[in-house]
């Protein structure tokens, strides 16, 4: 006879050879029992999980002679002819060679006849997502309202691809990945029938490079013992697999242990050196780095584990690591392999990953800086430089002989609630910046702002595009938006103001404060300050000594040792209605034209 693999061989023929599932067996079971099954199942999940396999021992246990009952014989002519696949009531249908509506019109127009030798007709439809938006609609109304003696079963691997309609006509069973021990028992089984001894830790790496496919771990199986002589070792698993032995992950560990970076790259070098992956080897080293987690935890979890086997010198291994350092181990190697898939240079990165971890001594990752220094968020940043920009006015005062006056540190002001119109601008704070303004600070702040503004990201920099600078003192200036958003989200972000400013310090030497004011609130704040100051009283008395000039565009108001106001407006534009013309179309599209 013909040899045929490992997966197909040992199939289940019944629910107890199932490997795990609990869930689906007991409920087919139940239903089998009661006779209350239905005319429509779905059967979803990862490849090799059981679900074809299901639908045939279902099938058979519909249909076997001593019915109704939990467990198909597998001794009656119906039991046998479905095993081997000649009964003509239990037809298994491929819907990725036979997609096209013209196949499932032949199902249609022959589920309507009767049984040949059977109670039920069965159809087991693989692969089911792939039939077309036609053939689907073909099978919608059947599916529904299907004769009494047929049954479909439908199997697929994608159900995210199957259509709202015919999943609601099913019932619908997801089937799990399988565990690592349930497929190192179903391998047991094999090996015992074969008369082949074995090494269990083979067998786990086996399981481990299945992924909770029972399939795909016969099929490695099948390799392995074709390849092994007498006995399956632990070493025929590796070379076959592409796995790393625990032997190897042990002396990296150590050699991260005392920080030995030579040794440690010298190791990996060797297994590149021997064609494994270096995806598969970042993956290999964070269940080894979870291993000695779940040994910390507890010695009773010694079933858990997957790479590494529970001997003295690993438990000794596990406590020498704080569990910080493998949860931050575990964190890089996680990100470096995301990383690693949109990359050819994954050897690289993983280099990378192994220097990060010999740096790391432990905290959140990401948190410390490779020279050792503590990260700084941009708003502690910012109180610091403060803190020594007084200290240094403080000094200065001193060697001066100044009498020196205490400045308490401004109070962290609680956010303020945002009033319907939006964003309310810090009068208090603008007034006292404009008592001191002068022309050379304001001047100094425009002489660098185009440069800093280079410097920001476009996106950030875009908030400030339409901002301009009209009032500066020794420490503070005024920032004026044309638009009320722009003004509240530069306000908001903390990250931004510390940022610019930072800039803005760079070229100018003085950390000063910014404050954002949209238009039409500096509009208000520079007529009252205006008012109250004696500005326009300046002007009137200009005028008054000399009425033959029309003061179209004065010059900024600017005081004797006074205040300076860098957009200050001509005493025209007082009047009301050049005001309300102003707020209309913007003070850029008016011009005022003496008769």
């Amino acid at each position: 006879m013909t040899y045929q693999a490992f997966y197909r061989v040992y199939r289940p023929q019944s629910f107890r050879e199932m490997s795990g599932q609990a869930h689906v067996k007991r409920t087919l079971q139940n239903a089998l029992l009661a006779n209350k099954t239905t005319h429509a199942y779905l059967f979803s999940g990862p490849r090799g999980t059981g679900k074809t396999s299901t639908a045939k021992i279902f099938a058979k246990a519909l249909n076997c002679e001593q019915a109704p009952s939990n467990e198909p014989c597998n001794e009656c002519a119906t039991c046998l002819s479905i095993t081997d696949g000649s009964h003509p009531d239990v037809i298994e249908f491929d819907a990725a060679s036979n997609s096209r509506v013209e196949e499932i019109r032949d199902i249609i127009e022959k589920v309507r006849f009767a049984p040949a030798s059977s109670r039920y007709k069965v159809y087991i439809i693989d692969e089911v997502h792939m039939l077309s938006t036609s053939a689907f609609n073909a099978l919608l109304k059947t599916l529904e309202e299907p004769p009494s003696h047929a049954v479909f079963i439908l199997a697929t691997t994608e159900p995210h691809k199957l259509p709202a309609t015919i999943i609601s006509r099913c019932q619908r069973f997801d089937f799990k990945r399988l565990s690592t021990n349930d497929i190192i028992e179903r391998m047991k089984v094999v090996l015992e029938d074969i008369e082949l001894p074995f090494e269990e830790q083979g067998l786990k790496v086996i399981a481990q490079s299945a992924a909770g496919g029972m399939r795909d771990a016969l099929s490695l199986l099948d390799q392995v013992v074709s390849f092994s002589g007498e006995k399956l070792k632990l070493e025929d698993t590796l070379l076959v697999t592409g796995s790393i032995s625990q032997e190897v992950f042990y002396e990296l560990a150590e050699a991260l242990k005392v920080k030995d970076v030579a040794r440690m790259l010298a190791l990996l070098e060797q297994l590149i050196a021997d064609g494994k992956d270096p995806l598969r080897l970042s993956e290999d080293l964070i269940t080894f780095f979870r291993d000695l987690l779940l040994l910390q935890t507890s010695e009773d979890l010694a079933e858990l584990l997957e790479l590494v086997s529970p001997e003295e010198r690993v438990f000794t291994l596990a406590y020498d690591f704080a569990p910080d350092l493998l949860y931050g181990y575990i964190d890089i190697l996680a990100k470096t392999q995301q990383e690693m898939r949109f990359s050819h240079h994954t050897k690289i990165y993983l280099e990378t990953a192994l220097l990060k971890m010999v740096q790391f001594s432990g905290g959140a990752v990401g948190q410390t800086t490779t020279s050792g220094e503590v990260a700084m968020s941009p708003e502690l940043a910012q109180k610091i430089v403060a803190l020594e920009q007084m200290v240094q006015q403080l000094s200065a005062q001193l060697q001066a002989g100044a009498s020196v006056q205490v400045t308490q540190m401004p109070k962290e002001q609680r956010p303020r609630a945002k009033n319907p119109n939006g964003y309310k601008a810090p009068t208090g704070r603008i007034q006292e910046v404009l008592k001191d303004a002068t022309k050379q600070d304001v001047q100094r702040i425009k002489s660098v702002w185009a440069q800093a503004l280079n410097q920001m990201q476009k996106s950030q920099s875009a908030l400030l595009a339409e901002a301009e600078p009209v009032a500066a003192s020794s420490s503070a200036f005024v920032l004026k938006f044309k638009y009320d958003i722009h003004c509240q989200m530069v306000a908001d972000n903390q990250a931004l103001k510390a940022q610019f400013t930072q800039l803005i310090a760079g070229q100018t030497g003085t950390m000063y404060e910014m404050l954002c004011t949209p238009d039409e609130a500096w509009l208000k704040l520079r007529e009252e300050f205006i008012r109250d100051h004696g500005l326009q009283q300046q002007k009137k008395s200009q005028d008054e000594n000399d009425p033959e000039v029309e003061l179209l565009e004065p010059p900024p108001a600017e005081m004797p040792d006074g205040p300076f106001i860098d957009d200050a407006q001509p005493l025209a534009s007082q009047d009301p209605l050049v005001t309300e013309a102003e707020k209309l179309f913007g003070k850029d599209f008016v011009e005022i034209v003496e008769d």
